[in-house]
């Protein structure tokens, strides 16, 4: 076994001695017959990642959380746990990334016991956190936080909009119910930003598909006018939709359109087609919001909730005349 062969191609082919698809130690490595100095040169010819000391990553393994995941797990200490957005996107609640965090891979969120300090590498953000045995659970071989854990530490930020966000995506896995999550509140009482955890857990509807949705139903909440739903069904004759956040009384309701499922022409045809039938034949008045509406500088989340709000009374009072 020679590296000539390795080290003049774009990536390793099945002749290299280890897995191609996920990461190995030094110590995998040296048993493999592959010496450190080899380990050194495929690095240097872009054919190994080196992302963390004593692990290697093979180039076409895709540099993404669950990749710098696995090489925690082979590195960090038994007692390491994966919390906050990154448990949770373990987990399954996917929007819980940051914007573009799939294309730009930010340090996982790697904490250590309390008592333990931090890991100290370029893969991990950590620190400290004070755990129980009931707050943890395996995922693809990490120590991850359940998600009621990760909810009760997520929904504990500044601002009430990211925290309910964050707790609708978690609720939506189906691990815990809301009554729940408000129980477990009082272990936090003198913790940090507990008190947006009270103001906005009480509200947790994992009926909300996406955050805009559920800034949306959370601005709407604060406004004098009936209170919303999420994804309220709307069924006339053999069509069905759900409207994102509305009122069914009023047949008042807002949609939020994330570009990447209405940016395109037959999604927009689609749309088109769904809103004439919700406005002619189910009699629904709405309006259409994209991101730059619920969080730029420009938001008219307010402006537009009140508009169709005003449409529907309107409406309601010609049906009624």
């Amino acid at each position: 076994m020679t590296i000539d062969r390795w080290v003049h191609q774009p990536y390793l082919d099945d002749t290299f001695p280890l897995a191609l698809d996920s990461p190995f130690t030094l110590q995998d490595a040296r048993r493999a017959g592959v010496p450190r100095h080899w380990l050194t040169l495929l690095t240097a010819s872009g054919q190994l990642r080196h992302p963390i000391k004593g692990c290697y990553v093979p180039a076409q393994v895709r540099d993404d959380v669950l990749s710098r995941a696995a090489c925690l797990r082979l590195v960090a200490p038994e007692d390491a746990v994966v919390v906050d957005r990154h448990a949770g996107w373990l987990l399954g609640a996917d929007m819980l990334l940051q914007p573009n965090e799939h294309l730009e891979v930010l340090p996982v969120t790697m904490f250590l016991p309390a008592g333990r300090g931090r890991l100290r590498n370029g893969l991990s953000e950590s620190g400290e956190r004070s755990l129980l045995d009931r707050d943890i659970v395996e995922v693809h071989g990490l120590r991850v936080t359940t998600a009621l854990r990760t909810a009760l530490d997520l929904g504990r930020q500044r601002w009430p909009e990211p925290a309910l966000t964050a707790l609708d995506a978690l609720h939506r896995l189906g691990h815990f119910s809301v009554d729940e999550l408000v129980l477990e509140i009082d272990r936090f009482k003198r913790a940090r930003w507990v008190t947006t955890l009270r103001l906005v857990a009480p509200h947790t509807d994992g009926r909300s598909q996406s955050g805009g949705e559920t800034v949306i139903r959370w601005r709407w909440k604060h406004l004098p006018i009936p209170p919303p739903q999420p994804q309220v069904e709307v069924r006339t004759g053999r069509r069905l939709a759900f409207v994102d956040v509305g009122n069914a009384e009023m047949r008042a309701g807002v949609e939020f359109n994330g570009v990447e499922w209405h940016d395109d022409p037959a999604s927009r045809a689609r749309d088109a087609d769904r809103a004439g039938w919700l406005d002619e034949d189910a009699g629904w008045s709405l309006d259409w919001l994209v991101s730059q509406d619920v969080y730029g500088r420009e938001a008219r989340v307010e402006e537009v909730i009140m508009s169709v709000h005003r449409r529907a009374l309107a409406r309601a009072r010609r049906r009624t005349t």
